[in-house]
């Protein structure tokens, strides 16, 4: 299995844990500081601090210095590549559901007018050949009657 190492892996791999979700969320609503995004979360500045360091490698994050502040805020260009690349690959499979739809619907129309011109067991109804008068169903000998060569008769 081979390993990638380019921008949309490394976005979708950011963007698969809940509390960099959360995280992103949150800076979709302004900067934050380290210490504003980890009081939501059960656990340390330096857990937040590491779930920050994979949002800025993928992209999706910067930091800012001043002095001691160092807020974070959303970097959007890279969520809108990977939307991108959700959205080709959406419409090529939409394409292809649409394309296999079409060819069932063309099969089921087959099916439907063979079977209106079949009947039991793949005799083939003609033009001017149906059930004979006075033909209605035979009965079927009993056991019986099969091992005496006895049939009832009508």
């Amino acid at each position: 299995m081979t390993i990638t190492d380019d921008g949309l892996s490394r976005t979708f791999a950011a963007l698969a844990d809940p509390t960099r979700r959360e995280i992103l969320a949150r800076l979709a609503g302004g900067e934050a500081t380290v210490r504003e995004l980890a009081e939501p979360f059960a656990m340390t500045q330096q857990a937040i601090s590491k779930h920050l360091k994979v949002l800025e490698r993928a992209g999706l994050i910067s930091r800012s210095r001043a002095a001691q502040y160092r807020p974070c805020r959303l970097e959007p260009q890279q969520l809108d590549t990977a939307a991108d690349w959700i959205d080709k690959h959406r419409r090529v499979w939409a394409d292809r559901f649409d394309r296999l739809d079409d060819h069932l619907s063309t099969l089921r129309q087959g099916s439907a007018l063979r079977q209106g011109s079949t009947l039991r067991r793949g005799s083939t109804l003609r033009e001017g050949s149906g059930p004979r008068e006075g033909s209605g169903p035979r009965e079927m000998p009993t056991r019986r009657q099969q091992s005496t060569g006895q049939e009832k008769k009508t």
